[in-house]
């Protein structure tokens, strides 16, 4: 019995990774799925994929797909830097930055800001949950203000819209998609594969954590207070993946298990996603009506990307052989003749 392959001859089980150690339920355990088809219909070769995180449950995400391929686990905030140094050592490699909004837009927003003002070449992926899921749900500097914790706390902070500023300081493509949403989300992925510069894909991912609370006998205060606590467990809920398909133009009101809602619009099906100003409005106008549009924001296909512009060779640095790495003798008396 014959094996389907893709368009490169590889099964799609080659573009799987390690089993998930997420919470049950998880939006970024939907989105790894979708990468998992993206690559596999796109024909990623393992061998060129380099899969770059930093620190948060996203950054897990990387040991779940393509255990083939390279990977780097940087420091919290600094994955941008390292999907640099491989991009500039490589440009054969298509790099995948796998980020939070905790990583992006609170510790790492700098190396973000840098990254997509220099049109870096690279597929940037932001799970993005408006909360820090691996310390107990505080609120990230994507939530937006007005929104409460479970424990009734409100926020009282704007929220920076990481699509709004990717396309502000120069982003030359930028995308919103919801973990959900698979029919949108796929070809989202691959056309930023494709892309030859920053592409930001902005994914709403929910988060489906309890955090402690006043009462439970299991929970971190009343063991604290009651016994010897030799280990310091949770319990975590699962809950089933939320799954959504809607048509372009419409929107779609999603309701969480915790009670919490979002209402997401998708753009137009003739909306301008070369127009900059244009894409920036939408961001505002549904923003003010509280809703999160998703779809192709805005791209430019003739801006240079950072290896282009810095005319690096397309020759990967490790190839490289003395004779072209060494400046000759004679290169080298003519830099230093007196002029």
């Amino acid at each position: 019995m014959s094996t389907n392959v893709n368009i490169i001859g590889l099964a799609r089980d080659v573009y799987k990774g390690l089993p998930t150690t997420l919470c049950a339920g998880c939006g970024h355990n939907s989105i790894t799925n979708h990468l998992i088809k993206a690559l596999y219909d796109f024909g990623v070769a393992p061998h060129r994929l380099a899969k770059m995180s930093g620190i948060g449950c996203s950054s897990k995400t990387p040991a779940y797909f393509v255990e083939q391929a390279h990977g780097f686990n940087g420091l919290h905030g600094r994955m941008p830097s390292a999907a640099t140094g491989a991009k500039l050592a490589n440009r054969e490699l298509l790099v995948l930055g796998i980020s939070g909004d905790g990583d992006t837009a609170s510790i790492g927003l700098g190396q973000f800001c840098h990254m997509v003002r220099r049109n870096l070449d690279c597929t940037y992926l932001i799970e993005n949950n408006g909360c820090y899921g691996l310390t107990k749900g505080q609120f990230s500097a994507t939530a937006d203000a007005g929104s409460t914790q479970k424990n009734g706390k409100v926020n009282d902070y704007g929220a920076i819209d990481l699509c709004g500023l990717a396309i502000e300081i120069g982003a030359s493509f930028v995308a919103r998609s919801f973990s959900g949403d698979g029919k949108q989300l796929v070809p989202l992925l691959q056309a930023a594969f494709a892309h030859r510069g920053t592409a930001v894909v902005d994914i709403v991912s929910p988060c489906v954590t309890f955090n402690d609370h006043v009462g439970s006998t299991k929970s971190y205060t009343y063991v604290k207070e009651h016994g010897l606590a030799l280990h310091l467990p949770d319990f975590i809920s699962g809950s089933k993946e939320i799954e959504v398909d809607y048509e372009p133009g419409t929107a779609q009101h999603i309701t969480f298990d915790d009670g919490s809602r979002i209402v997401l619009r998708k753009l137009e099906r003739d909306h301008d996603a070369t127009n900059r100003l244009g894409a920036l409005e939408v961001i505002h106008e549904t923003r003010d009506r509280g809703e999160l549009v998703t779809g192709l924001l805005y791209v430019d296909t003739s801006m240079q990307d950072l290896c282009e512009r810095e005319h690096l060779t397309r020759t990967p640095l490790a190839q490289l052989g003395e004779e072209e790495l060494r400046i000759s003798r004679a290169d080298w008396s003519k830099l230093t003749a007196p002029s």
